[in-house]
């Protein structure tokens, strides 16, 4: 077969054969340099015409026709030159035969390349490597570690080659083992060894496999090499060592993108997004220009902190850089605009993406989830269907999560049933939430109790919890003792079970268990964590923490605080003093309710956010039903559009009402 496909390539061969008969002439140097440079563009016809007389006899000419057809994939080009080398007798030259290969396996012809290999009359070290690289190129681990263990003789090169080939397929541990059985053989790892095996070591997150590289590394001197002091940075930080991490970037002779990059994603993803973003403005003083991958991280700590003023900085930083179309970037901005509460941000991010992948459908579908949208969510989903897009199991669990926040039961369970009959997902411990959580909200509980009990997987505080909210919604304490019971057995210091059957017994009036309640929670010890909340003016976050006399203005904050209490009771708001444990009168009750540190962060915005912009507020645990039902009344009454994101969701506050439709 693969002779025959040879033999039909005819006429760019007649025209070859016709231009060397006639050209006789002897060429110049000059001509000489024309052939390299048309070969070089991969304008192999007319290389073919300013061809040297000697093509054919010297293989070294030969083989640049073969290079030509590499930089754009040319692979009927390079059949079609094979099929001269063929004609003119050098099939057995050992030089042609890897540049055969070399063509063959990165014009995507790997199964010729094959062939080729299997007939070739003399093979070296070269050639293994060859054949080696493209099977590990084209994810073939398994047929790429045949061919390493049958050659005859192997170099640093080849042992490179699987190596990398292991760490990229995340064969994380097999890349060390290999590493520990060269050095046993005599052959010490170079740059390109010890940046691939680090790299695996940042994902198994063995610190101490990657010392002992460190120390290999300064041993060799190679630890101020990029690759290796990149590679070294990342594994510490990596493994939560940041400040190793940073020590050993600060240590390397030249600084540039990949360092920069390599502190800035570290710190992002070690939960230090103030200091990422501190370093991406050393990075841009300094005079680096910031890549895709810098913006990713840089958006993605934006996104963290709910900084919506600095995240449009940096989009509009992105657009000057012409980085702004990148679908990773383009994914990172829907998330960050969502996050930060502006939904149309992430609209206007994600539309007109011709090219969007998984990772940006999923992340526009996640977007409308945390919005309440959840029939959008499922538009969306149904588009990327019906557009040949596949959904992997992070796109169902946000258009899962999508239909549990806006109550679409029978949705959910068909997207649930669908991505294990359909798509072959099996469903992690988040999808289950999800569903429970979907069916808790819909007053199935006991339904909801059955599934924990019988999934597959073991079940974590937060599923538990998840239908511990919902036996609150619902008011149903029975079934919420036993789910609070099962939350503490895991965790006997988590205060969530014991607040929130705390309020199940007081909405059903079961005083004395209420008190029973706080007493095993004040004998054992537990802390309930303090609610804090925040908000984002001119580039600067300014936090609330309940009752905090601290505060900034604290004065104008409590006066106007206190008007506007009188005005919510005068549209009939009645503070829900249920949920306050401590024991105090009524009127303390009420003063600790009204000064909820949503409260103070929603005044504090409303003196000084500009009229004609929403109030956005973050907090770091669950909305409480009475400042829910405050917050619509001061949106009813100031006339303006209030943001609140807590621990699951966003609620767009407007007019009295709330997105989440009190379903949250």
């Amino acid at each position: 077969m693969f002779l025959s496909l040879l033999s039909r390539r005819r006429n760019f061969h007649i025209l070859l054969v016709r231009t060397l008969v006639t050209r006789s002439t002897p060429h110049s140097s000059k001509d000489g340099e024309e052939f390299i440079d048309l070969c070089q563009q991969g304008r192999l016809r007319e290389a073919v015409e300013a061809a040297p007389p000697e093509l054919w006899a010297n293989p070294r000419l030969a083989s640049l026709l073969l290079q030509g057809c590499v930089p754009n994939g040319s692979l009927a080009k390079g059949m079609q030159v094979h099929s001269l080398i063929l004609t003119r007798g050098l099939s057995s030259d050992r030089f042609l035969c890897n540049h055969l290969l070399n063509m063959y396996s990165k014009c995507g012809g790997l199964q010729y390349a094959r062939q080729l290999f299997d007939v070739m009359p003399h093979r070296n070290t070269m050639s293994f490597n060859i054949m080696l690289g493209a099977y590990v190129q084209n994810g073939c681990l398994e047929l790429a570690l045949d061919v390493f263990e049958g050659m005859p003789e192997r170099n640093l090169a080849s042992w490179n080659a699987m190596v990398t080939g292991l760490v990229q397929y995340e064969h994380h541990e097999e890349g060390l083992w290999l590493l520990v059985t060269m050095q046993k053989m005599g052959i010490m790892p170079d740059q390109f060894t010890l940046g691939s095996v680090l790299k695996g070591c940042a994902e198994l997150q063995a610190l101490r496999q990657g010392e002992q590289l460190h120390v290999m590394a300064v041993k060799a001197g190679l630890q101020s090499d990029v690759c290796v002091g990149s590679s070294l940075a990342h594994m510490y930080i990596k493994c939560q060592c940041v400040r190793e991490g940073e020590l050993v970037v600060g240590d390397m002779p030249v600084q540039n993108v990949v360092s920069c990059n390599t502190i800035i994603a570290g710190r992002a993803q070690s939960g230090y997004p103030e200091k990422a973003l501190e370093h991406y403005q050393w990075m841009r003083s300094n005079g680096f220009k910031p890549d895709r991958v810098t913006f990713v991280s840089v958006i993605s700590s934006c996104s963290e902190l709910a900084t919506l003023g600095q995240g449009q900085q940096v989009h509009a930083h992105a657009i000057k850089v012409g980085t702004d179309s990148s679908v990773s970037v383009k994914s990172s901005l829907v998330s960050m605009y969502s996050k930060c509460g502006c939904l149309d941000g992430s609209i206007k991010s994600f539309s007109g993406t011709t090219d969007a992948d998984v990772v940006l459908w999923s992340s526009m579908i996640a977007a409308y989830g945390f919005h309440g949208r959840g029939r959008d969510a499922i538009k969306l989903f149904n588009e990327m269907e019906k557009g040949g897009m596949e959904p992997n199991d992070i796109t169902f669990l946000n258009v899962l999560y999508a239909c549990s926040h806006s109550g679409l039961k029978a949705e959910g369970q068909q997207y649930f049933k669908l991505m294990k009959e359909k798509y072959g997902l099996a469903p992690r411990l988040e999808h289950y939430t999800c569903v429970v959580d979907l069916l808790g909200r819909s007053g199935d509980l006991d339904e909801a109790v059955t599934m924990i009990r019988s999934m597959p997987l073991q079940a974590d505080t937060v599923i538990w919890k998840t239908l511990l909210s919902a036996c609150k919604i619902h008011r149903n304490a029975q079934v919420g003792k036993g789910v609070a019971e099962a939350v503490l057995q895991l965790d006997p210091q988590d205060s969530a079970p014991y607040v929130l059957l705390s309020n199940i017994h007081a909405d059903a009036k079961r005083w004395e268990d209420v008190t029973m309640v706080r007493k095993t929670m004040w004998e054992s010890k537990v802390k309930k964590e303090p609610g804090i909340s925040w908000l984002e003016m001119k580039n600067q976050i300014y936090q609330f923490c309940a009752g905090d006399r601290s505060s900034p203005q604290w004065s104008a904050i409590n006066e106007y605080l206190e008007k506007l209490t009188v005005k919510m009771k005068a549209y009939g708001y009645v503070p829900d003093t249920s949920s306050v444990l401590h024991d105090m009168d009524i009127e303390e009750k009420e003063y600790c309710l009204a000064h909820h540190s949503e409260k103070l962060a929603i005044v504090f915005g409303l003196l000084n956010v500009p009229a004609d912009s929403p109030v956005r507020v973050m907090k770091n645990l669950r909305v409480c039903d009475d400042c829910h039902l405050a917050i619509k009344c001061i949106s009813k009454i100031v006339k303006r559009e209030i943001i609140v994101r807590d621990v699951s969701r966003f609620h767009h506050f407007v007019d009295g009402k709330c997105s989440c439709s009190d379903y949250w």
